[in-house]
């Protein structure tokens, strides 16, 4: 697919490209099923990276103070809640450039990880980089999926961060891939791109091979003492039309609506699940941003018909 493709069909008048996008989704989806995951941070603060949206970069005074890696009995309690609240996807962040094999801290996670996926959650980490050994490693830990986003295109990611490069993050990519877990890349919009940037950071996930498994799609959370903290809200519009474009060209990955919800309506909402959105991020808290409360959105899915989606692995020991 050309970039030129993406274009024509993200500027189809509003409501046919919705209703093409639903269509889509209907034809591999069933309707009504929405995958809850749970995002936890087990290493907050004290990055080393200078990504410009980010509160955790140790590089701004954004008032979140660097914590020490969390116990593993510590993330266990987390991962229960989740489960109990019907999470079925349980995701481990941590800030740091990347893990290094033999890195004690890397050991204990592996740790973490074996055992969380005992409880028969689909377990997902966002380590940063890693090469192909350490990916291979968390394979065998038990991760099923592994959060890497691309965040923007090629030419605007620079004006993002500079500490890495984006052919630095495709080369984790390809390391997850090669390692046999499945990809869950995205991006964030909000963050001074231009239309052409959110379809070239697209159109780079549709040459994925094999296509990502899910695409994560956030909304700037602008973090006072960061670099973009005066971002403007992201027009909702602007979002259905680019969730519903990833739907269209990419037919079987799960399109997370992810950080960002706090500041959409129930309506918004609404449309972004219409138009192809299947998966949210569960819990009031993403990482350092808010989201919205438990009770908030089985309050929501009851107003819309949607039941949380079945797992699709089930690993209890």
């Amino acid at each position: 697919m050309q970039l030129s493709d993406l274009q024509e069909i993200y500027s189809t008048p509003f409501f046919e490209l919705i209703s093409r996008a639903r269509s889509v989704y209907l034809e591999h989806w069933a309707g009504n099923e929405v995958q809850l995951c749970t995002l936890l941070s087990i290493k907050t603060g004290g990055c080393s990276e200078d990504c410009g949206y980010c509160a955790q970069s140790s590089r701004y005074s954004t008032g979140v103070k660097a914590e020490r890696l969390m116990q593993t009995e510590d993330v266990l309690d987390v991962a229960r809640r989740a489960k109990d609240n019907g999470s079925t996807r349980f995701c481990m962040g941590a800030a740091w450039k990347g893990v290094r094999g033999g890195d004690p801290r890397f050991e204990q996670v592996l740790g973490t990880i074996r055992e969380v996926s005992k409880l028969g959650m689909e377990v997902c980490v966002t380590l940063g980089q890693l090469s192909e050994k350490e990916a291979v490693q968390l394979k065998e830990a038990g991760v099923k999926a592994y959060n890497h986003n691309i965040d923007t295109s090629p030419e605007h990611y620079e004006k993002i961060v500079t500490t890495h490069t984006f052919e630095d993050r495709l080369n984790t990519i390809r390391a997850v891939q090669s390692a046999g877990m499945d990809v869950c890349c995205g991006g964030i919009i909000g963050m001074g791109e231009t239309e052409e940037d959110r379809l070239k950071m697209l159109h780079v996930l549709t040459t994925f091979a094999p296509a990502p498994e899910s695409v994560p799609i956030n909304c700037l959370m602008p973090m006072p003492g960061t670099p973009m903290e005066d971002q403007a809200p992201v027009d909702v519009f602007e979002l259905v039309r680019l969730i519903a474009t990833t739907r269209i060209v990419l037919p079987r990955a799960k399109v997370r609506l992810s950080a960002g919800r706090t500041r959409l309506s129930r309506e918004g909402q609404a449309m972004a699940f219409f138009a192809g959105a299947n998966s949210i991020f569960y819990g009031d808290k993403l990482l350092t941003a808010q989201n919205p409360g438990v009770d908030a959105d089985r309050e929501l899915f009851r107003e819309l018909d949607l039941v949380p989606q079945k797992p699709v692995c089930a690993t209890a020991g």
